[in-house]
């Protein structure tokens, strides 16, 4: 291989996680191997039964050490590389994610007495179970106008360390007062790798309330609930590493899992979207890059520190040193289409999409592009997973006006594509309101493949929608920090002008369509501040409904 040096990334998804070897030189992809998740997303019952309530959405955490086990070495069997020239590994994961662990690192959910315990288990990032208690945080913080409370956009979600903390020591006190740290999926899986826990300064910042150095402090923590006062201090509170920096070298043990060298640089964890940044060269103020998959998170830089509502946090140096890094995110976007597709397509729909060659959702895809905009009469809220930004509310849910007899799939199908660009457009405009320009638009992910998909949100937008060269731009990104990490760049801003890369196609707005979606945004708008901020609160009725009749068949 002529001296050429490899690093790994290692991206864990909602469902599967993928292992990446790429050429340090010049970030050149040579191989990858994935790993399906053997529990995916457990939100029905446990592994060894028991349902679960509504909102509820857990991980077996050994399935993230499969992936290590499986994909590592098969991507680096695929890359035909020596395993010698892997001089670094890096990995990013879905947040918040986060599960209860003993000392030793030891998940409670593998104690036999503990693994009939749902709070045992790894709450995924789509656990919304917690937003009574993300309520309660919030209106706390707002009486006692807490400093970092605008850090976050005046809302804490649900989503999040501190809600998904408190509903444990609510529901399940003994559990909580046994695990030794409540720590995000994406720091435990390198203590796997390295034997040594070291907390990411991303995901402390955006999911941790961690700002300025320190957590809310124990008062507010006690006044949601005395026996919350220490949980910053000792479930939360350890050593943080920054960015792009090693957080220790592979382990023995580590080593026979993947095939990689003994000893070669671990990197500090990351936030998957956060990571990506880098290797969609979007790390300039005013670029913001949305990674589009089963939800999307937008993430930019900017340098300035100003209050967005509804963010999901600004956190200096949070994506790159010297710059303040801003989040927001829609909870539902590749779901959203996979639930309509899986649910309510006919059969004749599966049967025809068979006979074309094409996935049930390309189908659908086809026959609605040929739409002009409008034709189908409809307009959808994108809530069917709650909403994340803009206005932080997980109980809120989907929304679909116009429906009529002559309603067609492929009608609702296009609606829903067009909700999601919609609930995009208003989270680029509530930051350009805030001072927080957003001068150019990235995508990155899974949904890149969707062409149609990619032009509506163009025509949303009204402006251009530049795309990534990788198709797996977030374990390149991780990639990109593992080579950091292991001395090779300076920082993550060099490894990415080196690595990093944007896609050859980007898609212009069309204006007669934008046009056309400037009208039916208009009442989007509408219909958003009527549901979501307060006008008429039967969404949050029907959810408390529905959590009622639950708990009575339980």
């Amino acid at each position: 291989m002529g001296g050429e040096q490899y690093v790994i990334g290692v991206d864990y998804g909602t469902l599967s996680g993928r292992a990446l070897v790429v050429r340090v030189s010049d970030g050149r992809e040579v191989g990858t191997a994935v790993t399906e998740y053997p529990h995916g997303v457990v939100d029905r019952e446990l592994p060894g039964g028991g349902d679960l309530p509504p909102d509820w959405a857990l991980q077996v955490p050994a399935d993230y050490v499969a992936v290590l086990r499986q994909a590592v070495p098969e991507a680096v069997r695929a890359a035909g590389v020596d395993p010698a020239d892997v001089i670094g590994i890096g990995t990013d994961f879905t947040a918040c994610t986060v599960l209860p662990v003993f000392a030793d690192g030891t998940p409670l959910c593998e104690v036999l007495e503990y693994s009939d315990r749902p709070h045992a288990y790894v709450k995924l990032w789509k656990h919304h179970a917690a937003q009574p208690q993300a309520d309660r945080i919030n209106a706390l913080a707002a009486e006692r106008a807490e400093s970092w409370l605008p850090r976050y956009g005046g809302l804490i979600s649900s989503e999040w360390e501190f809600a998904k903390g408190l509903q444990l020591l609510e529901e399940d006190p003994e559990l909580y007062h046994r695990m030794d740290h409540w720590i995000e999926a994406a720091d435990w899986i390198v203590w796997q790798l390295t034997g040594v826990y070291v907390r990411n300064a991303c995901t402390a910042g955006y999911k941790g309330i961690y700002q300025d150095g320190r957590y809310p402090d124990a008062d507010f923590l006690a006044a949601l609930n005395p026996d919350f006062a220490d949980f910053a201090e000792r479930k939360l509170a350890h050593q943080i590493g920054q960015l792009g920096e090693p957080a220790g070298i592979l382990s023995a043990q580590a080593a026979a899992w993947t095939g990689l060298p003994e000893g070669i640089a671990v990197a500090v964890g990351n936030v998957d979207a956060h990571v990506t940044a880098p290797a969609a060269r979007a790390v300039e103020p005013g670029q913001m890059l949305a990674i589009m998959g089963t939800s999307t998170c937008h993430v930019m830089n900017a340098e300035t520190l100003a209050e967005v509502p509804g963010m999901c946090g600004v956190v200096d140096g949070g994506i790159v040193r010297g710059l303040y890094g801003y989040e927001a995110g829609q909870s539902g976007v590749g779901d959203i289409f996979g639930w309509f597709a899986e649910n309510f397509t006919p059969d004749g729909y599966r049967q025809e999409a068979e006979r074309s060659g094409l996935s049930v959702q390309e189908y659908l895809t086809a026959l609605a592009e040929i739409q002009p905009v409008g034709a189908h009469g409809l307009l959808a809220l994108d809530w069917e997973s709650g909403n994340r930004s803009v206005l932080v509310d997980h109980t809120l849910s989907g929304l679909i006006v116009g429906l009529t007899l002559a309603t067609r799939p492929e009608d609702v199908y296009r609606a829903l594509i067009e909700a999601t660009a919609f609930g995009t457009r208003k989270i680029v405009e509530t930051f350009g309101a805030s001072g927080v320009p957003v001068t150019e638009f990235v995508a990155a992910g899974g949904l890149l493949r969707n062409a149609f998909l990619m032009q509506t949100y163009a025509n949303v937008l009204r402006m251009p929608v530049h795309t990534t060269a990788s198709a797996q731009a977030p374990a390149l990104g991780a990639a990109i920090h593992a080579a950091v990490a292991a001395g090779a760049y300076p920082d993550v801003r060099a490894a990415g002008q080196a690595m990093g890369s944007r896609g050859a196609r980007s898609y212009l707005p069309d204006k007669a369509a934008a046009d056309g979606y400037d009208r039916l945004y208009a009442e989007y708008t509408q219909l958003h501040d009527y549901f979501g901020r307060g006008v008429n609160d039967v969404m949050h009725r029907l959810h408390a409904m529905r959590n009622e009749a639950s708990r009575d068949r339980a």
